[in-house]
């Protein structure tokens, strides 16, 4: 069992997050839980008991939702299972066997109800790939991080390795700045693997708990990407045996569908280990974490629900359901 899977199964469902995270959360996910609701209710109206034709309506609702055909249809068999093992289902039950069987699902892939932001014990510096198209918001998601982890007491170190967009540096600065940590960047145009090379020597240097590194956010070849991706972590192992320790993949959730379609791309360019589904406050498209999670097979670590530092957060399924269907 990896690390993560054992400090984050502890198997309780009470709740983690505090009341103002907790808000954030509601508030982020409003969107997306009045449109399933909407189309839901209109879905059973007139229906006393969950039959062929709200099952049909339901998988609809689901696939609108950007869950996704194969996981919408996992649901519903669970929820016919359901239906033929208690012959009168009403119809005031469904939302809770659609909590029960996206949370079931959930837990199948997810971290558990985490809700601070940790790392391993024992790795230092433990270093972080960040790799995703440019617009999903990246960087932002970077800095965000930074500032959670600071605030956790780590000392942290940025490493600005997208050297091909001028502007990923300068953004990449202002959130540094921002946050007050330090960061290790070269010319616009330099090599990548360099700046990541530099990025973990000054870090080391610095006895720093936690590396994240910026990378190129294109994906018009898979080939460059992948050798470029690859290239960048042989040179980190030059530094420090077994890097990266994470790479994080930063997913738009207000894309739908074409999240789906770049975790394809960037899951075959090279190994990603976890995700960052972000944007969901400004999109009805949140059912996109459920899909995401069941078909990838990789947790989603982190989510973001709101534009504020404040407003990345820690992915707990638990929340995540109980917020979305509250």
């Amino acid at each position: 069992m990896s690390f993560f899977k054992r400090i984050f199964s502890s198997g309780s469902k009470e709740p983690v997050l505090n009341e103002q995270e907790k808000q954030v959360l509601d508030k982020g996910l409003e969107k997306s839980k009045t449109s399933f609701f909407s189309k839901l209710t209109k879905a059973v109206a007139g229906k006393s008991k969950v039959d062929e034709e709200v099952l049909d309506n339901l998988e609809e609702i689901l696939v609108a939702s950007d869950v996704g055909v194969t996981t919408t249809l996992k649901i519903i068999s669970r929820i016919e299972k359901r239906v033929s093992e208690d012959k009168y289902l009403g119809t005031e039950e469904l939302n809770q066997i659609l909590r029960d069987e996206i949370s079931g699902l959930l837990s199948e892939t997810n971290l558990g109800e985490a809700s601070q932001f940790v790392i391993p014990v024992g790795i230092k510096p433990y270093v972080i790939m960040v790799v995703g198209v440019n617009g999903v918001g990246k960087t932002t998601t970077i800095g965000k991080l930074a500032y959670q982890f600071k605030k956790q007491g780590y000392k942290v170190v940025l490493g600005a390795a997208d050297t091909f967009r001028a502007a990923a540096i300068d953004q990449l600065q202002i959130w540094a700045d921002r946050v007050d940590v330090p960061l290790v960047k070269q010319q616009m145009g330099s090599d990548p693997a360099s700046v990541a090379f530099d990025t973990l020597q000054s870090a080391v240097a610095q006895d720093a708990d936690i590396v994240i590194i910026d990378t190129a956010g294109r994906l018009h070849n898979k080939v460059n990407l992948m050798n470029e991706l690859t290239k960048v972590k042989r040179v980190m192992q030059k530094v420090v045996e077994d890097t990266p320790n994470d790479v994080l993949l930063v997913l738009d959730g207000s894309t739908g569908q074409n999240a789906f379609e770049q975790a394809k791309q960037f899951t075959a360019a090279t190994e990603v280990t976890s995700l960052a589904v972000t944007k969901l406050d400004g999109t009805a498209k949140g059912g996109v974490v459920i899909g995401i999670s069941d078909q990838f097979q990789i947790p989603v670590r982190y989510i973001g629900v709101g534009e504020g530092i404040e407003d990345l957060q820690v992915f707990n399924k638990y929340e995540f359901v109980d917020s979305f269907f509250k």
